[in-house]
């Protein structure tokens, strides 16, 4: 099912700034309709109510207070005609443009008496006080003790008109301002954007071309682009060097399984070469069955180095049955040599035990073979944080500052010998130093010219990933 295209970076933030301005100008004018329009109801509102208080006043004067309104209201003395009431309203240009209504109760009669414009519909019980009846604003006052109700109509229609004109307004206000908005919004975000632009264009020409060192334009400590060209720039370079480590990596193991396999096949070819007794051939096997084991010890350590971490095993790994099964081989292995642990008490660590049992085993061979006639020690003890502390010190020869920075370097031997002799093939203390690090630990090594040689191998209780240990099964 094809998927459809997404809006650019670019559109979405001229509509997500459009949406906002529209957002906007609605609230404001949503705020501004509701309160001029009560300004306008309550001005008329006041107008009105003014305008009633003149006429009740005008209506008493006529026809008097007390028991005389009464007595007129109800027809029993004076009473009030159509005309009056007109006459009261249009005493005063303030009360000229009003309609009047008066309603009496009494005798068991209601009597209604209206100007002669005053509009139908208005109900007779409303109670006083003042309404908005479409668009006419109504004003109830009572008279003699609530026997009579005085009823004042004001045309209200400039309050609509004002609505009305408001909203016409508003259609129009809106669109301008969504349509300003998004051209506004489409321009600042064209600019904004411009420089990540610029860096898809560098990022796109330094993956093409490989030159990963290559600076990033704007890279810097100013805002957030430049922060994000400064870390790209940086990842780059990050990346660039582990490109090299890994081209010199496969360079090396190339030439170091190069070399036993050329010197392999011309064993082999020179004992195919001509007729020999038992005794030489059985010679002939042994030096290419350790030149197997070689290649097989070589393969086995790239496998170790090359590990994905998530394929390892995460269990309780005791070191110091770890330590004493690599002792236990180094004295089989080198009868003369004096090897010994000190291991008091068992020390669990979360890791791969296969992985571990060769780091170990690396740096208990690596004494044993650098340091030939000296004392090797190997202690297991706890750090005090629940982790564990291998260490393997010999009183050997040492080695000096410029040897020692660089032990732990894949293929790396002092000697600088590549052809398959028996000083190892230098990835021993690589793939301690791997170990350590896929297990969040380390490894620290302090050596001085005959001040012997010291491996300590650090690990923590938890994995990097904050496993639980786990039994081994």
């Amino acid at each position: 099912m094809p998927t459809r295209p997404s809006l650019t970076l670019r559109a979405r933030l001229a509509l997500w700034a459009a949406l906002a301005t529209a957002l906007a100008v609605g609230l404001v004018a949503a705020g501004l309709f509701f309160a001029v329009n009560s300004f306008l109801f309550a001005a008329q509102r006041d107008r009105l109510t003014s305008a009633v208080g003149v006429v009740q006043a005008r209506v008493e004067s006529a026809l008097g207070r007390g028991d005389d309104l009464l007595a007129a209201l109800l027809g029993v003395q004076g009473t009030l005609a159509p005309s009056d009431l007109e006459a009261i309203l249009g005493a005063d240009p303030q009360t000229r443009q009003l309609d009047v209504r008066l309603v009496t109760v009494g005798g068991g009669q209601v009597r209604i008496l209206p100007t002669p414009r005053f509009p139908d519909g208005i109900p007779l019980t409303l109670p006083p006080g003042t309404y908005r009846e479409g668009d006419r604003l109504v004003a109830v006052r009572v008279l003699a003790g609530g026997r009579a109700a005085l009823t004042v109509v004001s045309d209200a229609r400039a309050l609509g008109e004002a609505q009305a004109a408001f909203g016409r307004a508003l259609a129009w206000l809106l669109p301008l301002a969504l349509g300003l908005s998004l051209l506004l919004g489409w321009t600042v975000a064209g600019r904004l954007l411009a420089p990540v632009r610029t860096l898809e264009g560098a990022a796109r020409e330094i993956g093409a071309g490989g030159h990963l060192r290559r600076p990033v334009p704007g890279a810097g400590e100013g805002d957030e682009l430049a922060r994000l060209a400064l870390t790209l720039q940086e990842t780059f370079a990050r990346l660039a060097d582990a490109r090299d480590r890994e081209q010199d990596f496969l360079r090396a193991a190339a030439h170091d399984l190069r070399s036993p396999l050329a010197a392999l096949t011309a064993r082999v070819d020179a004992t195919l070469a001509r007729d020999r007794d038992a005794g030489r051939y059985r010679t002939e096997l042994r030096e290419i069955g350790t030149d197997l084991t070689r290649l097989s010890d070589l393969a086995n350590h790239l496998l170790l180095l090359a590990r994905d971490p998530a394929a390892l095993a995460r269990e309780a790994v005791p070191l110091r049955d770890l330590a004493a099964d690599a002792v236990d081989l180094a004295r089989e292995l080198a009868p003369e040599a004096d090897v010994d642990l000190i291991a008091p008490q068992p020390v669990n660590v979360a890791g791969d035990r296969v992985l571990l049992g060769q780091a170990i085993w690396n740096l208990t061979a690596n004494a044993v073979l650098h340091a030939p006639g000296a004392t090797v020690t190997v202690t297991v003890r706890g750090d005090g944080a629940g982790g564990g502390v291998v260490e393997v010190r010999d009183d050997g020869p040492g080695v000096d500052a410029a040897v020692l920075a660089r032990l732990g370097e894949a293929f790396y031997r002092p000697d600088a010998s590549r052809t398959g002799g028996t000083g190892g093939h230098g990835l021993g203390l690589a793939l301690v130093r791997r170990a350590a690090e896929l297990h969040g630990g380390t490894l620290e090594l302090e050596s001085a010219p005959g001040a012997g040689f010291t491996a300590a191998l650090h690990l923590p209780a938890r994995s990097p990933t904050g496993e639980v240990l786990r039994s081994p099964a």
